[in-house]
């Protein structure tokens, strides 16, 4: 079966196996490899018929086996087994064959290995796939970036396997280099965001107001069925009827409250850093996945201070106070993350299109929610929109709810609930739309120690005062 399969994929893990099937699914036919044996017949069984998926443990057969020019995705660990993957197929490869990375790969990796490849005469670009394991396997949103011309022979495969949102694939090419991995990094840290605030806002629900996990179900299921509406929020709800299989209680409460991380969401924060753009909620997020990670020692310090024991509130007003918190912070995390992609694109050009990238995630990704097709609408609308909150079509969404997201924060800093996540984004929200700070004390402090200079507010210049008496 020389040359004949439209479609390869080495990484037969969960996620490769549920993307092969989903290729095979569509109409293509599809090859996979990988070093273990049991992966390999794994796949070769639920394929069912060979003609249409089949599967090797061998790089030459595997190579061997697909039609020209060659489209080879990797679905592997990010770092140096992306490497040696790439190094393994190099030597059997032709000019002009096609290499995609499907990983979670830093994006200055992908950079650096479409420059190497590229001299080989071979083409390389990133393709950030999320929509986890089921998304896999029934529709994921995908986010290619790299060659135009090269991902064209991709394109019909990626459009078909993709997720879709009213009939529209939720794929598209998003520039050159590592603009894909880029915007999968980012993608990532707004997930990370959406994450810690949709857990805060569980917490204070718990704790204040008392709610069971039937009443969390249930409150977090009806928001979903209006302006929060999004996979997080639903799958929110389905976690709090969950039933433990060891104990008759409810699953949720027997998780270890540790979580853990793959880097995606610091990546984005420590690159957001790097370009200057501030997105103190995925910043705190990533923080509280450390903070929690220091469990003995939280406990410990838990016996060592007292706790305001919270006050009383009203049920139905909690809920639709944070109801209205959390729709007014899922907003802040989007217009951060967004706000970085925008600047990233003019530092890296990538040429990005913020609209279409909003597109392409309001189906079948980890993030996809209601909001995003308005995001969608205003770029829309200014394509050059510089930041979320300076467009007019959220500007009432925000108005409305930001009291609600005051009262939080407030109620949780008297009465020792963390709100971390909620606070920062209103931080953000008062910050950035003030139009005058005390970072004048600031310059002043710096040009009194280090003479490093201040600009007035009352004329052109750069100015230095001798300040010490």
């Amino acid at each position: 079966m020389t040359n004949t399969y439209d479609f390869g994929l080495v990484g037969l893990g969960v996620m490769g196996r549920n993307f092969i099937l989903n290729v095979a699914d569509n109409g293509f036919n599809a090859y996979g490899n990988d070093l273990d044996e049991e992966k390999v017949k794994a796949l070769i069984e639920e394929g069912g018929d060979v003609s249409r998926i089949n599967a090797s443990t061998d790089a030459k057969t595997f190579v061997e086996a697909l039609a020209v020019p060659r489209k080879i995705m990797l679905l592997v660990p990010a770092g140096k087994i992306v490497d040696a993957v790439i190094e393994g197929l190099v030597p059997l490869l032709d000019e002009g064959d096609i290499i995609i990375d499907g990983g979670n790969s830093f994006f200055t990796d992908t950079d650096r290995r479409e420059a190497y490849l590229k001299d080989k005469g071979i083409n390389f670009f990133g393709a950030g796939v999320s929509g986890g394991a089921k998304g896999a396997r029934l529709g994921p949103s995908i986010m290619p970036g790299g060659s135009k011309e090269a991902y064209q022979h991709v394109k019909p495969i990626f459009e078909a396997v993709s997720a879709k949102y009213k009939g529209e694939p939720c794929v598209a090419y998003l520039g050159p280099k590592s603009a894909g991995n880029y915007v999968k990094m980012v993608h990532n840290g707004i997930e990370y965001g959406l994450m810690q605030l949709t857990s805060e806002i569980y917490d204070v629900l718990k704790k204040a107001g008392g709610l069971t996990n039937a009443e969390l179900h249930d409150t977090y299921a009806a928001w979903n069925a209006g302006r929060l509406q999004s996979f997080l929020v639903e799958i929110t709800s389905e976690i709090f009827d969950q039933k433990d299989d060891l104990t008759n209680g409810d699953l949720v409460d027997f998780i270890l409250d540790k979580a853990k991380q793959k880097g995606t969401g610091k990546w984005t924060s420590q690159n957001a850093m790097d370009l200057g753009i501030p997105v103190p909620t995925i910043d705190i997020a990533v923080s509280m996945r450390e903070i929690s990670a220091l469990k003995g020692e939280r406990t410990k310090a838990d016996e060592l201070y007292d706790r305001p024991t919270p006050s009383a509130v009203d049920k139905a007003k909690l809920i639709d106070q944070s109801e209205q918190a959390l729709y007014f912070a899922f907003i802040m995390a989007y217009a951060q993350g967004m706000h970085q992609l925008a600047d990233a694109s003019q530092e890296y050009g990538y040429e990005l299109d913020l609209g279409e990238i909003a597109k392409i995630w309001r189906a079948g990704c980890i993030i996809r929610a209601a909001l995003l097709a308005d995001i969608t609408e205003a770029y829309k609308a200014e394509p050059a929109l510089q930041n979320l909150l300076l467009s007019p079509a959220f500007v009432e969404k925000v108005k409305s709810t930001v009291d609600a997201a005051r009262e939080l924060v407030s109620y949780g800093a008297t009465n020792g609930i963390p709100l971390p996540g909620l606070s920062n984004a209103l931080t953000y929200f008062d910050a950035y739309t003030s139009q005058r700070l005390p970072l004048n004390l600031i310059q002043a402090q710096r040009d009194y120690f280090g003479s490093h200079t201040y600009e007035r507010l009352d004329r052109e210049g750069i100015f230095h005062t001798e300040w010490e008496k």
